[in-house]
C-alpha cells in the first residue's frame, strides 16, 4: 500500500475519520488495528514477524527493568538483541552469508554444495527491528522505563506512517506521544498538510521523473558517455533524496495531522559542507541510532585516534550492510567511514585555509559542490552489482568522459525537476525554519500549493513507482 496510490489514500480518509471521532484510548486501539492491516496488506504472513518481536521485546523489557542483577539484565537483553538480529539476519542476509560461505570453501578448493532457501524480504524489517531494539538497550541502560501497556507498546513498534521506512523513532519520543492524549491544533493540520504535499511533491514530480533518466543510464548494455553517466548520478542523488525525504515527509504529515510529532529524518542534506555535516543531515534517524546504540558502544571517541578512527570505520561498515545484502554495499559503508575519517584528519588543516580565506560565500559554495560529489560517488554503489563495476562507472566518467553536449538535454532536464526543490530549501536554510511556507500568508501558502499543484498535474509522473528504501 503505496503512499502515492489511491488505495492508501482511501485507508487513511477512513481511518483519519474514524479518528478525530474517537476518545485517546479507542484512537490508540483504531491505530493498533489499522497499522496490521497496512501492514497486512503487503503480505499478511510478515504480521507474524513483527507480533513475535514486539511480544519478545514488550516482557524483556519489562524483566530487564525488574531486575536489579547485572546477569539477568545482560541475559533479557541479550534475548531482546538475538531476537530482534536474528530475523534481520534470517531474513535478509542468509542468502549473502551462505554464498559467502561457498565462495570461500572454493578459495581452499573445497566442494561444498549450495544451501539457500527461498526468502522473502519482510518489508520495513531493517527499519522496525531497530526501533524495538533501541527500546530494550535504553531501559537496559536506565535511560527510561518500560510501559506496561502491551497495546501502546505494540502501537510505537507498528505505528503505520513510519513502519516501513521510518523514521526510526525512539521510544522517548513516540511511546511517549503514545501514552499521552492528543489535541490537534491548527498549527498541526497546517504543517500536517504541508509535509504530505511536499513529500508527494518531491516523490511524484521529482524522484518518479527522474527515474526514467537513471534507469536508461545505468541499464545492463547501456554504453552512454562518461558525461551522460555523471548527468545520471546527479540525477540519482536527488531521485533518491526526493523518493527517502519524500516519503519520511508523507510519514510526519500524517502523523503530525493525529496529533504526532515524529523526529525530523532529513536535513537539507546537499548544501553540507562536508561529509560530517552530510551525516547530520542525511538519514537522521539511522545515523543518531548508529551513533548512540553502535559507535558509543564501541567506545565512541573516548579511546585514542586509532581506536576512533577503526569505530567510525566498524559503524559505517555495518550501516553499508545495513541497506541491503551485498558486498557493494560494505564497500558504500567503508567509503563513508574512510571520508569520515579523512575528514577529521584533515580538519585541522581545512580549518586553517578556511581562516585563511576568510568567512565568505565563495568557500562556502566550493565546500558544497565538493562534498556534493564525495557524496555522488557513493551512489555509484546503489546500481552496481559488483565492486569491478563501480570501477567502471568511474572509469568511463574520467576517461570516456566524450562532449558534454552529448548530455546537455539530459542535464536540462534534470535542472527542470531539480529548480523548485532547490528554491524552497534555500528559502528554508536561509530562514533557519523548516517550516518557512507554513508562515507565509493564506494568500502566499496558496498561490504555493496552486503552483506545486499545477507542475503535479502537467509534469508529475504516472505510476506510482514504489519507494527505493522499501528494499532495504
Amino acid at each position: 500500500m503505496l503512499f502515492n496510490s489511491l488505495t492508501f489514500a482511501a485507508f487513511f480518509s477512513l481511518t483519519y475519520g474514524l479518528y478525530i471521532l474517537l476518545r485517546f484510548r479507542a484512537q490508540n486501539v483504531l491505530l493498533l488495528i489499522a497499522s496490521y492491516v497496512f501492514y497486512g496488506f503487503w503480505d499478511w504472513r510478515f504480521l507474524t514477524l513483527i507480533l513475535g518481536s514486539t511480544v519478545v521485546d514488550y516482557f524483556c523489557g519489562l524483566a530487564i527493568h525488574r531486575s536489579d542483577r547485572q546477569t539477568i539484565r545482560r541475559r533479557y537483553l541479550l534475548v531482546s538483541m538475538c531476537t530482534n538480529l536474528g530475523l534481520l539476519g534470517f531474513f535478509k542476509y542468509f542468502g549473502f552469508f551462505s554464498s559467502g560461505l561457498q565462495d570461500l570453501a572454493a578459495q581452499f578448493g573445497w566442494n561444498v554444495g549450495s544451501f539457500t532457501l527461498d526468502v522473502v524480504l519482510p518489508v520495513g524489517i531493517s527499519f522496525y527491528t531497530f526501533q524495538t531494539m533501541s527500546y530494550t538497550i535504553d531501559i537496559y541502560r536506565r535511560a527510561m522505563t518500560p510501559t506496561r501497556d502491551l497495546l501502546n507498546f505494540a502501537l510505537f513498534v507498528a505505528f503505520f506512517p513510519q513502519l516501513v521506512a521510518g523514521p526510526i523513532e525512539r521510544a522517548t519520543n513516540l511511546l511517549k506521544q503514545i501514552e499521552a492524549p492528543r489535541r490537534i491544533t491548527e498549527l498541526d493540520f497546517s504543517r500536517g498538510c504541508w509535509l504530505i504535499f511536499f513529500g508527494l511533491f518531491k516523490k511524484v514530480f521529482i524522484a518518479d521523473n527522474l527515474a526514467p533518466m537513471v534507469d536508461r543510464a545505468f541499464s545492463p548494455g547501456a554504453e552512454g558517455s562518461g558525461a551522460e553517466l555523471l548527468v545520471a548520478i546527479y540525477a540519482f542523488a536527488f531521485q533518491i533524496y526526493g523518493d527517502f525525504s519524500g516519503y519520511s515527509d508523507i510519514a510526519r504529515g500524517i502523523s503530525r495531522l493525529m496529533g504526532f510529532d515524529l523526529m525530523l529524518n532529513f536535513r537539507m542534506p546537499y548544501f553540507s559542507r562536508n561529509v560530517q555535516e552530510f551525516w547530520h543531515r542525511w538519514h537522521i534517524s539511522l545515523s543518531t541510532w548508529l551513533r548512540d546504540y553502535l559507535y558509543i558502544s564501541l567506545g565512541g571517541s573516548r579511546r585514542g585516534r586509532v581506536r576512533v578512527y577503526a569505530n567510525l570505520m566498524i559503524t559505517m561498515g555495518l550501516g553499508g550492510l545495513w541497506h541491503g545484502a551485498a558486498w557493494t554495499f560494505l564497500i558504500w559503508g567503508v567509503y563513508q567511514g574512510l571520508l569520515l575519517v579523512a575528514y577529521r584528519l584533515l580538519s585541522p588543516t581545512i580549518a586553517r585555509l578556511r581562516r585563511i580565506a576568510g568567512s565568505n560565500r565563495i568557500w562556502t559554495l566550493l565546500s558544497v559542490v565538493f562534498t556534493f560529489h564525495l557524496v555522488c560517488i557513493g551512489w555509484l554503489v546503489f546500481w552496481a552489482e559488483s565492486p569491478s563495476q563501480i570501477l567502471d562507472y568511474l572509469g568511463r566518467i574520467i576517461f570516456e568522459f566524450g562532449s558534454p553536449s552529448s548530455a546537455s538535454a539530459d542535464f536540462v532536464r534534470l535542472l527542470f525537476y531539480v529548480a523548485p526543490l532547490l528554491a524552497i530549501q534555500i528559502a528554508k536554510e536561509r530562514s533557519g525554519d523548516m517550516y518557512a511556507p507554513t508562515r507565509l500568508g493564506w494568500q502566499n501558502q496558496g498561490l504555493l500549493f496552486l503552483v506545486m499543484t499545477i507542475l503535479l498535474a502537467t509534469a508529475g509522473a504516472s505510476g506510482g513507482r514504489p519507494f527505493i528504501y522499501f528494499q532495504f
